[in-house]
């Protein structure tokens, strides 16, 4: 049985959609949302900014640069991140594994922004549920990268063999499945139980 489960964030604990960031950070800057896609998502800044390469302040010069607008900085970021929603049935599970007394942790693609927005109390699971958190923007490495698997397994002081990992992108458990960790790809909470269930994690209903 493992002995560490670690969660994606995006679209697994949380839903999202970059599309209503788009229209948030052009209402808010006062330019379109097409040039806010073009130039946050269709260019490497988001990529940059998840992998810790730039700040959040070197992050909101390049948007201003690059849309040449002069947002607030703390209106911005609200734009950003005010995207995500809870996927309750995810963690109605969790809650269940936590009774259960499985060490939990998140290993997430992520933003400095976006993590201090979910994190800062809106989303009490994410404090009470998880004891280890693996965001690439810390780590300066994002999934799927070999690296990223490795840093986690270290954070966790838990060797790859034993962690088992859910996460909505294939091409993320492919590249936890070459780093040593039993993963799969989250797709329904119904088979999401079955996974679990099926490696001892999950009691069956009584």
């Amino acid at each position: 049985m493992p002995s560490l489960l670690y969660f994606d964030l995006g679209n697994v604990l949380l839903n999202f959609d970059h599309e209503i960031a788009c229209r948030q950070m052009a209402v808010t800057a006062g330019v379109p949302a097409e040039l806010v896609r073009e130039v946050v998502f269709n260019s490497d800044l988001q990529t940059s900014y998840e992998t810790g390469l730039i700040s959040t302040a070197e992050y909101y010069a390049d948007f201003c640069r690059e849309t040449t607008s002069q947002p607030g900085l703390d209106a911005l970021c609200q734009a950003a991140s005010d995207i995500f929603t809870p996927n309750q049935p995810v963690i109605d599970l969790l809650q269940q594994l936590q009774t259960q007394g499985h060490p939990m942790g998140i290993l997430s693609n992520t933003c400095a922004a976006h993590w201090e927005f979910i994190s800062d109390g809106r989303f009490p699971f994410i404090e009470t549920c998880f004891t280890v958190y693996a965001l690439s923007f810390e780590l300066r490495c994002m999934k799927p990268r070999p690296e990223i698997y490795a840093a986690a397994a270290q954070l966790a002081e838990v060797a790859p063999s034993d962690i088992f990992f859910i996460d909505d992108r294939e091409e993320n458990v492919t590249g936890a499945q070459t780093a040593g960790f039993e993963a799969v790809r989250f797709t329904t909470v119904d088979q999401l139980t079955i996974d679990l269930r099926d490696r001892g994690l999950l009691a069956e209903d009584t």
